[in-house]
């Protein structure tokens, strides 16, 4: 038999454990062994194989070894054949339209804040997944849990994906499955602070391509305070997008109620100042609730359906926002990200 690309199946079993939101230590054994063999060429990684020597790489365990020798050995590997059988059962009609239709992600986090990998793998991946592009949104500053980036740092990560375009741009890093261009958008998830202003600076948010504000801190301030910086955060001229409108986590230890405001007055002032209201499909998050979603539909709103992806995997959850999106009857044209990238940049900018 042929061999198969050993570090593809590696890369590949990482991909289905961070869509099923598998723990994160198990997730890194396979990136890390897919690192540390993706500079080999395919007759050392045999050699290694054949002479038991695999297993004494830094980085390469029993688990992730036993695979690569099956890949060698042009077999599928046992553990990622036990992942592609249990893969999500399909979407119903309307769902599958409106995944079909999306063109990219508004909201995703590489290592340069709080996410497991760095910004050239989640590029690599959404391409795979054949976006036609990426918005790269990491904290900002005040969350410093989240390693939030400084205006020094975000300066630094708009550099990096201006240089990550270019090499795009002359075919170096592959190309889309349908043979589209693919961009990288520069963004942030900026913290809403207590009085509604944003954690950023204003001249540098204003350079960005996609802003979503977020509310991370005070989840349970009293119902018409909460209101009122919600309302000021929509009002800022640079906020493209409200990122998990109601801060709530459903699954987990994390597990937290609603943040209580009023939900009339904040989608009206969304439809009034074109942000659009996010529909995260984290599957702990799954934001806003339905009773919700409905009510921004009526409101008028525009939507995104993000991943709010810290993993190249999570970036395949788009199923769980469209399932509830098109439950809900959100229309897909006014779902932003089903839009072309330069009709996306010119609401956007405007």
């Amino acid at each position: 038999m042929s061999e198969r690309d050993a570090v593809a199946d590696l890369r590949r079993i990482a991909f289905l454990l961070e869509r099923a939101h598998e723990s994160t230590y198990r997730v890194r054994a396979f990136r890390t062994a897919a690192a540390v063999l993706r500079t080999r060429d395919p007759d050392e990684i045999a050699h290694l194989v054949r002479s038991g020597e695999l297993v004494r790489l830094k980085g390469v365990g029993e688990v992730t070894a036993r695979c690569v020798a099956e890949s060698v050995a042009g077999e599928e590997p046992v553990y990622l054949r036990r992942l592609e059988a249990t893969e999500s059962t399909p979407l119903d009609d309307a769902a599958d339209a409106l995944l079909t239709a999306i063109r990219g992600d508004c909201h995703s986090h590489t290592d340069a804040s709080d996410g497991g990998s760095p910004l050239r793998e989640m590029v690599e991946t959404a391409q795979f997944l054949g976006h036609d592009y990426l918005v790269i949104t990491d904290h900002s500053p005040r969350l410093t849990v989240a390693n939030g980036l400084s205006a020094e740092r975000l300066r630094a990560q708009l550099e990096q994906v201006a240089e990550l375009n270019a090499e795009l741009g002359s075919h170096e890093l592959g190309s889309h499955p349908e043979g589209r261009a693919f961009r990288v958008l520069t963004g942030i998830e900026v913290d809403i602070n207590e009085d509604g202003s944003l954690d950023q600076d204003e001249d540098l948010l204003a350079e960005l391509d996609v802003v979503v504000a977020s509310v991370h801190s005070k989840l349970r301030m009293p119902r018409a305070e909460m209101t009122e910086r919600m309302l000021t955060a929509v009002a800022n001229p640079h906020v493209d997008v409200l990122g998990h409108c109601t801060g709530r986590m459903v699954t987990g230890n994390r597990k937290r109620p609603e943040s209580q405001f009023d939900a009339d007055a904040v989608f009206a002032a969304c439809a009034e100042n074109g942000v659009a209201v996010e529909v995260n499909s984290r599957p702990e998050r799954l934001d806003p609730p339905k009773r919700l979603l409905r009510l921004a539909v009526e409101a008028g709103c525009s939507f995104t359906i993000d991943t709010d992806a810290h993993a190249p995997g999570q970036l395949d959850w788009l199923r769980n926002g469209c399932e509830r999106a098109a439950a809900c009857g959100v229309p897909a044209e006014r779902v932003l990200n089903t839009w072309q990238v330069d009709e996306l940049l010119a609401r956007s900018r405007a």
